[in-house]
């Protein structure tokens, strides 16, 4: 059996109850604390998880519990200050997106990990959750044949239409500058090079339809793949989706290959057409339970793996550099009107 590993946690928002309901049920991991500025916040957590010990100061935290890994789930902007803190004592790192506020901030953030010599992983969920690696299963078996010709998806949240929009889950998004791309279409970027390969081109058109909030809400965005596929996101928190869930899945899905086609429906079922056959539904496992499908516990999984493997991780900060520079390209082409082809690294 595998030594267990020590962990603590630093946040107590309302992500947080996904990553703490995750820790408990992976086998091997002992959460011994956590912390938040917020004593009451970080009373509540704990109490409701079952972790021993919360506390409201990172150091006294770091020094008095000593542990394996630390999980960040705190704002972007404080991801920086607090990965510097963790690095420098040589603890492995989980981080949750959006990485940090801007381009060059996310860099040195990768690369305090670096010069410290520890393991630094994106908690990037969107590409763990289990319709995304079945269809990449699917993908890998040769269902579409082996030439990608198309990825899309629309997304309808239907969150973000009223006067209140956005206050009583996560309140900070009504003030961020950036939005539909810095918050949910990192995502799907990450996903479609999860899926399709490294993204060589975007084209992207943005905007905002709730007047209430400062970033953008709506948006369509157009990729080439380095392989010669195209993609595209058509995207909106505004607009509802015809569903109870629009968070199960985030959005329909279709991928084309030379040989067929798969489709991901709102309620997670994956339809399978080869060309001039009829269509089939594809069976595998995936349970409403936790996040989307329970991709945080698979998130954290996958780090716990790779910590005992020594493998790398699927989203290692440096992996993750390349899904930021094309998130820097979309709000690039937005700005401009044209499209960008060269992904060189922002400035």
């Amino acid at each position: 059996m595998a030594a267990e590993l020590k962990g603590v946690g630093i946040g107590a928002g309302y992500f947080s109850q996904f990553h703490y309901d995750a820790w408990r049920r992976i086998d091997g991991i002992q959460l011994s604390a956590i912390c938040d500025v917020d004593a009451g916040r970080a009373r509540g957590r704990a109490e409701e998880f079952g972790i021993p010990r919360w506390y409201t100061d990172v150091e006294e935290m770091l020094d008095a519990e000593q542990p394996d890994f630390v999980d960040i789930i705190t704002r972007p902007e404080t991801h920086l200050e607090l990965v510097r803190e963790v690095a420098r004592r040589g603890l492995a790192i989980i981080c949750q997106k959006p990485l940090a506020p801007t381009w060059q901030e996310a860099v040195e953030l990768v690369r305090e990990a670096e010069r410290a010599g520890v393991r630094l992983m994106v908690h990037e969920n969107f590409r763990f959750q289990p319709w995304h690696r079945q269809l990449k299963r699917c993908m890998e078996d040769g269902l579409i044949g082996d030439t990608l010709h198309t990825i899309g998806c629309q997304t309808r949240l239907g969150d973000g239409w009223q006067p209140d929009a956005y206050l009583h889950r996560q309140p900070y998004f009504v003030t961020m500058p950036r939005l539909l791309i810095f918050e949910t279409g990192v995502h799907f970027i990450d996903t479609y090079r999860f899926l399709g390969g490294e993204i060589s081109g975007v084209f992207a058109s943005l905007r905002k339809l709730n007047p209430s909030i400062a970033g953008e809400d709506n948006g369509m965005v157009w990729f080439e793949f380095a392989n010669g596929a195209r993609g595209y996101w058509d995207a909106c928190r505004y607009h509802e989706a015809d569903c109870d869930d629009p968070r199960y899945t985030f959005g329909r899905f279709f991928i084309e290959g030379q040989r067929g086609a798969l489709w991901l429906d709102l309620d997670g079922t994956i339809t399978y057409k080869a060309l001039g056959e009829p269509s089939r539904v594809i069976d595998y496992p995936h349970a409403r339970r936790g996040f989307a499908g329970d991709s945080v516990l698979a998130t954290q999984q996958h780090f716990v793996d790779r910590l005992r493997d020594g493998q790398p991780f699927e989203t290692s900060g440096a992996e993750y550099l390349k899904t930021l520079q094309v998130q820097e390209a979309v709000y690039q082409s937005a700005e401009s009107g044209t499209p960008v082809r060269e992904l060189d690294a922002p400035q």
